[in-house]
């Protein structure tokens, strides 16, 4: 049986075939709450292409809930298999032989770039240096199916789907069970709070979207105006899919203040009591890691205490710490984070980072110069477990949104790139490296697109140099998204894991992450337990944790430090 909910539809039939193919249409048959179905036999065959007619209306549009867009966003669906595979990780008890994410190290991996096939299968030959270097979780960015062969991924149209470009739905179960073979948990970015703009047909099949509320990308998915129990169900079936039928452990949450909904219960309160429903029925921990700018620990706490129930959230804030105090950058929202701004009247970036690293958000009830307004709630740090705040040196967004993609190691010494990785890896939070950042990657990362649509190509590239225009940056200096060029070189190259100085910074690595999990294992860890010092006229930054001490020289000139009877890592 195949089912379509298009509640405002008179009809609705079901096309077969693929493009080209002479089209054989049958009607569905409409049944309770907008739901019709077609009760046909397919099961004779594996797969096949099918696509709808809402109301006679050509061209018939791919499935809401496609599993596979083998022909582009723009074609019919493909039917998929999802028991097919057969998984070999039976006795799998999640990451950390079933101690979860909390704690662990995660590594951000975009699988179109990770390698120069930009497959699963591609990627899963790289995996075992992830698990030398101490990784516990690879973060994929979103695999829903987006217009043209690449980009972000945060452009997808169909949340079911997986990328064929990427090698579609059986490509990465196969990823997921070598992640698992390994000892590697899989958490996957997953986008709910928009679709792209292109190939996105969910508008004509109901009321996914709502002008009652406005987003960044247009209006808002509909969470509580009417029609919204069932759009809900459409995301919260969608993420229970991944963790139970692709056995992925973990879901990152895109940006989550776009989710508005102004109902009783809020969507994540909702998503978090299903997702912890599913984690006992599966016998292993499944976590929900939110993307948010609120600054606001209700985000990770339970919903039995009134929270919103999230394992984690990102922590920009410890990120724009780092990054001022590493670069002296101090454009746009890194303003605050230079210190002498009405968050810390008294202090210079040095002051910011202890901060920070010592309480989790800069803005925590405090004014923000960047959105002129006081922004976020303070923290108890004696009650927050620090494990709960994802902490980075480079993320995606942070290198990705750059006008030229250039990761923090263009810009200062492979020193300074190595004070940034004590600092957060040997922190109270949930580490996370961007991948390439372990071995201080030559390559960017820029932003790149595969709009097949060419007025939306031009809008995209008129719109990155209109933004960046207005930071400093000549129209020149900004890639063009939609020229292979821009993709093929953000694309890691491992040849130079071989070469200085990418060596040194790897084993620097791996030596932080060892350190890591010797000294403060896997239970809980507190902001409260963090002391920061600057001293000789901040020449030097320390920072101590638990048994660990960061003694980091931010000048030029050599600087002494002494720790006798205490054996210790030393970048040079």
């Amino acid at each position: 049986m195949i089912e379509v909910w298009a509640p405002d539809a008179t009809s609705v039939e079901i096309d077969f075939g693929a493009p080209g193919d002479t089209p054989t249409r049958e009607p569905m048959l409409r049944g309770d709450g907008g739901w019709w179905r077609w009760d046909g036999d397919h099961t004779a065959y594996p797969a096949f292409d099918y696509a709808f007619v809402l109301d006679g209306e050509e061209p018939a549009l791919p499935d809401p809930r496609s599993a596979w867009q083998p022909h582009g966003v723009d074609g019919p669906s493909r039917q998929f298999e999802v028991t097919a595979h057969d998984w070999t990780d039976t006795d799998w008890r999640g990451p950390r032989d079933g101690a979860g994410t909390l704690g662990g190290v995660i590594y951000e991996c975009h699988i179109g770039t990770f390698t120069h096939e930009g497959t699963f299968d591609a990627a899963v030959e790289r995996l075992d240096h992830l698990v030398e270097l101490g990784v516990d979780v690879v973060e994929v960015l979103p695999v829903a199916a987006i217009p043209g062969r690449w980009g972000w991924g945060y452009d997808g149209v169909d949340l079911y789907a997986v990328q064929d470009a990427l090698g579609g739905p059986a490509a990465f179960q196969r990823f997921v069970d070598a992640c698992h073979a390994r000892g590697l948990g899989v958490c996957l970015d997953v986008v709910y709070n928009h679709l792209g703009p292109s190939g996105n047909y969910l508008g004509r099949f109901g009321p996914y979207f709502t002008q009652s509320h406005q987003t960044p990308w247009g209006p808002a998915v509909n969470l509580d105006a009417p029609g919204s129990d069932e759009v809900r169900a459409f995301i919260i079936d969608n993420a229970l899919r991944w963790l139970r039928d692709f056995h992925v452990d973990a879901l990152r949450l895109d940006a989550v203040h776009a989710l508005i909904d102004e109902g009783e219960r809020h969507l994540l309160v909702e998503l978090s009591d299903s997702v912890a429903a599913l984690a006992d029925q599966l016998g292993r921990p499944l976590d929900l890691i939110a993307e948010s700018d609120l600054n606001n620990t209700t985000m990770v706490t339970s919903t039995p205490e009134g929270g919103l129930g999230m394992t984690a959230q990102w922590a920009d804030d410890v990120h724009h710490g780092l990054h001022v105090a590493l670069t002296g950058e101090t454009q746009g929202y890194y303003e605050d984070f230079g210190g002498g701004t009405r968050t810390l009247p008294d202090g210079g970036p040095l002051d910011v980072l202890a901060h920070v690293l010592t309480r989790g958000f800069l803005h925590d009830g405090s004014w923000s110069t960047f959105r002129d307004r006081a922004w976020g709630k303070p923290v108890d740090v004696d009650a927050l477990d620090g494990r709960r705040l994802v902490t980075y040196l480079q993320t995606h967004d942070q290198v990705g949104n750059r006008a030229t993609g250039d990761r923090i190691g263009a810009s200062i010494t492979p020193g300074r790139v190595a004070i940034g990785a004590a600092l957060y890896l040997l922190g109270p939070g949930t580490p996370m490296i961007f991948m390439g950042e372990e071995f201080a990657a030559s390559s960017p990362w820029q932003f790149f697109t595969d709009f097949t649509d060419e007025g939306m190509a031009e809008a995209v590239r008129a719109g990155r140099r209109a933004e960046f225009g207005g930071h400093g940056w000549a129209a020149v200096d900004v890639p063009d998204p939609q020229s292979r060029a821009t993709r093929d070189v953000s694309v890691l190259r491992w040849e130079e894991l071989a070469s200085q100085p990418h060596a040194t910074v790897l084993e620097w690595y791996r030596q932080l992450i060892q350190l890591r999990r010797e000294v403060l294992g896997a239970g809980e860890t507190r902001f409260a337990d963090v002391s920061c010092a600057i001293t000789d006229g901040g020449a030097t930054f320390e920072m101590r944790h638990r048994g660990i001490t960061v003694s980091a020289n931010l000048e030029r000139d050599t600087v002494t430090v002494s720790a006798p009877g205490i054996p210790d890592l030393v970048f040079p």
